[in-house]
């Protein structure tokens, strides 16, 4: 049993099954014994997986460029900033050494309390803890974690209330009974802090993910596990050991961040966005290395969709 599993169990003993959010916090975050916080690296070939950030320097340059393009759209201003949350290895910190950089992660960084730039995140928000409910009827009921029979088990809660039942009926309306979904408030959470901090500029968001529309697609839900390069879907084995991750609701963080005055300049894959960096230069820098190229532009660039809202000044 894992170190996570532990803390788990002897949790749920004390206080009964946990929420999804905590079990996901737990496995991914604790302390000493999160998965991200466990010392050993997780990218690579010697790692769970890659992302776009390991196919350097091609992916950089080409982020870089797309920077400087929303740069120029405000005006060329010389202050522009960029905070990169979810810096991990700080991978990009090499290709956005031209702007004034900070590398955040949850864990912890420093960034500006009021900046004009962009905020920049790739495989942030789909690792947020979330919580899990099922359709039953007309109500949305909890997915909690329980221990029995020696493992991890999904349980059937109380009905969602407050935030997170707001959350359900808006995005979960068509799902069909018995249908499964994500609640990301900590997500939200995350971009009223954005929005807080930026007073003009960009925030571009790379990630999987689905709009609203989409939702009955995945009558499970999105969970996965990932481990040494192999997807799962028992999210509830071995806490700790690997990694979980859920699709990002784009149309909820276009919803709130229309309210906190951000307003969505592009939502595409991220294929077209780096076509659009590359293009007015040719693809400067980066043909020498087309096999990364062609990786980004058609393994990951049609996975992976961007998402860019801009904060205008006076917000």
């Amino acid at each position: 049993m894992t170190h996570a599993a532990s803390i788990l169990r002897e949790e749920i003993a004390r206080l009964g099954p946990v929420s999804f959010h905590r079990f996901m916090e737990v496995a991914l975050y604790h302390r000493e014994c999160g998965y991200y916080r466990r010392g050993s690296d997780p990218f690579g070939r010697q790692g769970d997986y890659f992302t776009a950030e390991q196919i350097q320097p091609v992916f950089g340059i080409l982020i870089a460029a797309r920077l400087r393009q929303l740069r120029a759209e405000l005006g060329g201003r010389p202050e522009f900033a960029v905070v990169e949350l979810g810096a991990g290895r700080g991978e990009m910190a090499p290709a956005l050494s031209e702007f004034s950089y900070y590398p955040v992660d949850i864990a912890g960084g420093d960034w500006p309390a009021r900046f004009t730039g962009a905020v920049f995140t790739n495989e942030f928000f789909d690792a947020l803890p979330v919580n899990v409910a099922v359709r039953r009827g007309k109500t949305f009921r909890q997915m909690r974690v329980d221990w029995r029979e020696d493992r991890f088990q999904w349980v059937e809660g109380a009905p969602v209330s407050g935030e997170e039942a707001e959350y359900a009926a808006r995005y979960g309306l068509h799902v069909e009974d018995g249908a499964w979904i994500e609640i990301n408030l900590e997500g939200l959470r995350w971009l009223e802090e954005i929005a807080r901090r930026l007073e003009r500029g960009y925030v571009f968001t790379i990630d999987y993910g689905y709009r609203a529309r989409d939702i009955i697609r995945f009558p499970r839900g999105t969970l996965m596990s990932y481990r040494r390069h192999t997807a799962a879907e028992d999210v509830l084995a071995a806490p700790g050991e690997a990694d979980i991750t859920a699709h990002v609701n784009f149309t909820a963080l276009e919803d709130r961040g229309a309210a906190l005055g951000l307003e969505t300049m592009r939502f595409e894959s991220l294929a077209r966005t780096l076509l659009d960096a590359g293009e007015p230069n040719g693809f400067a820098g980066v043909l020498d290395r087309r096999g990364q190229l062609k990786t980004l532009l058609f393994q990951m660039g049609e996975t992976f969709r961007t998402l860019i809202q801009r904060k205008s000044g006076g917000q």
